[in-house]
This record gives C-alpha cells, sequence and structure tokens, in this order.
C-alpha cells in the first residue's frame, strides 16, 4: 500500500530522480535516495514545510535536487527505475536513509552533522542525515 499519493507519471518521475541522482549507487542507493524523497513529502517540517506532492519535492528550490539541471534526469523512465520507485513509495526503507531528509556526496568523510542534522550512515559515495524525533515526528 502506498504511503504516498501516487499515479504513473509520480512513478516515472521518481524513477527518474533515482537513475539521475544514484543510478552508480546500484539498487539499494537509489532505494535511499527514493526513501529520502518519500521522507520529505511526509515531514512537513524544516525544509520540507508544505511539501506535499511529487512534484513540489523534486523541483523544490532551494533546496531540491540538482539533477533536475541535467538534460539526463529528463530521460525516459526506464522500467528498472519504476520498479525501485514504486518500492519506495510502498514504504520500503533502507537504513541509513529510513528517516533520512538529506544526502550529499562529500569528497572525504561523512561529517557527523551538516546542516546540524546528525549522520545515519554512508552508502558507498552517500552520507545520509536525519532530523531529530522532536523537529519532523512524521519521519520516525
Amino acid at each position: 500500500m502506498a504511503v504516498i499519493k501516487v499515479n504513473s507519471s509520480v512513478v516515472d518521475l521518481l524513477a527518474r530522480l533515482l537513475r539521475a541522482e544514484a543510478e552508480g549507487e546500484e539498487e539499494l542507493g537509489q532505494l535511499m535516495v527514493g526513501n529520502v524523497g518519500v521522507n520529505r513529502i511526509l515531514a512537513n517540517c524544516l525544509d520540507f514545510k508544505n511539501i506535499r506532492t511529487m512534484r513540489q519535492m523534486v523541483y523544490q528550490s532551494p533546496g531540491g535536487y540538482e539533477s533536475v539541471t541535467k538534460p539526463y534526469f529528463y530521460q525516459r523512465a526506464r522500467e528498472r527505475e519504476k520498479r525501485l520507485a514504486r518500492r519506495t513509495i510502498n514504504g520500503e526503507w533502507t537504513h541509513p536513509a529510513t528517516n533520512a531528509l538529506w544526502f550529499y556526496r562529500p569528497t572525504g568523510a561523512c561529517p557527523d552533522t551538516w546542516w546540524d542534522q546528525r549522520n545515519s550512515g554512508r552508502y558507498k559515495a552517500h552520507c545520509f542525515f536525519v532530523p531529530t524525533r522532536a523537529d519532523c515526528p512524521r519521519v520516525f
């Protein structure tokens, strides 16, 4: 059962985001990017107040995704990424992105905090960061 409202265009949009943000991170890394995106829609806190749809989340500015400025993001969604998007939309969360609202790719080690948010772990090149339960209870 979906944890956010979906239709085929929502699945396609998330699928394109997963590929553009984390194709080199394999399926698990792409699922984690999806976790962060779904969490941002569910959160309604901090940088993500009033972000209620996939389109709002993907194109949020400032605070959205760099990949939406690249031509690669606008290629047609592939079935592989659509399956991963559906898994994420259906509530499959993967640590360290389970409660994460942010991720980025540092040049070295993951910092303990990033913009005052706690590091929840690293997967390959990406570090994931979570809010406190008090700040964003909907992602816990």
